[in-house]
């Protein structure tokens, strides 16, 4: 037998001990079909309602030899309930928090060259001018100013060109798709 369950079993009194026991075992009938219905309210679970129940009715008769003397031995086996109700409730939390696991981004390589293929695709059916412009400014990220020294044109042409190869890759892309 447990201990604090012998502690409170075995009074000096034999008499003692079954006035006890049948005190409590007259409390616990009186009481378990009422507390279960508003546990399992309170947890949403039969099961979890019965374990919580039964923790509780284990925690008075530990005490029963005090608890039996106060003035309403019902109120405080519910607030007993609740309190490991509660004490349940924030363990599963805690374990949940600890337990969430966030899923590395996959890597998948194969869409990652199947993307690049498409663009190198698309890249190739424009004309050398308008692949140059898209090159230095989208891909590479100069000005349109810039890329405009660089290929010995204005600037506005290189927008031009750009604007022109973008239309005709979404056209071709989506096509592709």
């Amino acid at each position: 037998m447990h201990a604090s369950l012998r502690a409170v079993a075995e009074p000096h009194d034999e008499g003692a001990v079954a006035d006890q026991r049948a005190s409590f075992e007259d409390f616990f009938h009186a009481e378990h079909a009422r507390l279960f219905r508003a546990l399992c309210l309170v947890t949403g679970s039969r099961q979890e309602a019965e374990e919580v129940a039964q923790e509780a009715f284990l925690k008075l008769w530990e005490r029963w030899d005090r608890v039996s003397g106060l003035e309403d031995s019902t109120a405080y086996l519910y607030r007993t309930a609740m309190n490991a109700f509660r004490s349940r409730y924030r363990s599963k939390m805690r374990a949940l928090k600890r337990a969430v696991v966030v899923a590395p981004a996959t890597d998948d390589a194969f869409a990652a060259i199947e993307d690049r293929d498409i663009v190198i695709r698309a890249l190739r059916e424009l004309i050398p001018q308008q692949r140059a412009a898209i090159v230095l400014t989208a891909l590479l990220g100069y000005s349109s100013e810039e890329a405009g020294q660089m290929l010995g044109i204005k600037a506005s042409t290189v927008r031009a060109l750009s604007t022109r190869a973008r239309t005709t890759m979404r056209e071709r892309v989506g096509e592709a798709t």
